[in-house]
């Protein structure tokens, strides 16, 4: 690497690591807020990692405020919609199994590169914890189905799959106000009877980290750094390990130029019917 390179390197990790500081700040500052008067569940939207008082209320952890905040500081001004993936070198991260308890943490280490992701979210979760599905869109990166309680939809009727589908939809509108344009069967299980009766796209991988597997942060970053242009990366937000190695995977695809955008961004808002490996060409061709 040249002396310039390794400049110009450096000055990009200052950079993020100055905007990482300024979304801590902001952070700090809504956790003081809401020690004077502000409510808390207004602050994390009433229902993630938070302990029930003795009113009945939430009351947010300081982490789950801070990151929170972090997200909201970061807001829609990090938004990059022109990106042209014909043009570009993009890849799409894809977060499965949320929301969960680490879903706000991803959502901070995702606004500190300007990254967009999306997320196929089970729809008892959302049910359980819409605050942060609102959250995690609010902030620029799409909501994807994943079905209700993640069963192999295989094993469903035709009827059964529209009905476990729709219902999942529908508990993501209420979250959010939109209704998911795509959808990841769970365990990349799919067959003609999910293809056809599928209402949205059915969207799988180009690279699984297997960070279901292998709880090993080091193992997700080589897995993550053999994307293509125009893949698509498994990654699970329910695991810690996963969730710490993600600042290493921006770093490093970012270093070597890629774009980070959503499913649907990739196929330029028209995502074929199913997405199953590559890029969109390859996924065109299925």
């Amino acid at each position: 690497m040249t002396s310039t390179a390794r400049s110009r390197r450096s000055v990009g990790a200052k950079a993020r690591r100055g905007a990482a500081v300024t979304l801590a700040s902001a952070g700090l500052a809504a956790v003081a807020a809401c020690g004077t008067g502000t409510g808390a569940g207004d602050a994390v939207g009433g229902d993630a990692g938070g302990r029930t008082g003795s009113a009945g209320t939430e009351t947010p952890t300081i982490q789950t405020v801070l990151l929170a905040a972090a997200v909201r500081a970061a807001g829609e001004h990090t938004a990059d919609t022109s990106v042209d993936c014909r043009k570009v070198k993009c890849v799409a991260l894809t977060f499965d199994d949320g929301p969960g308890e680490y879903t706000d943490e991803v959502l901070s280490h995702l606004a500190a590169y300007r990254a967009r992701a999306t997320f196929f979210v089970v729809g008892q979760n959302v049910a359980a914890n819409p605050g942060v599905v609102r959250r995690t869109a609010k902030a620029g990166h799409e909501i994807g189905n994943h079905s209700w309680s993640h069963r192999n939809l295989t094993t469903l009727s035709a009827a059964g799959l529209r009905a476990d589908l729709n219902r999942t939809s529908q508990a993501i509108k209420a979250a959010t106000g939109t209704a998911p344009k795509v959808m990841r069967p769970p365990y990349g299980a799919f067959n003609d009877t999910v293809r056809r009766n599928s209402p949205l796209p059915v969207v799988l991988w180009s690279v699984d980290t297997e960070d279901w597997r292998y709880r090993d942060s080091a193992r997700v970053v080589r897995k993550a750094k053999s994307v293509g242009p125009g893949g698509v990366i498994l990654f699970h937000d329910i695991h810690p390990t996963t969730v710490k190695a993600i600042p290493q995977v921006l770093e490093a695809l970012s270093a070597r130029g890629y774009r980070f955008v959503t499913v649907s961004q990739l196929f330029g808002g028209k995502p074929p019917k199913v997405v199953y490996s590559g890029g969109p060409a390859a996924a065109a061709a299925l």
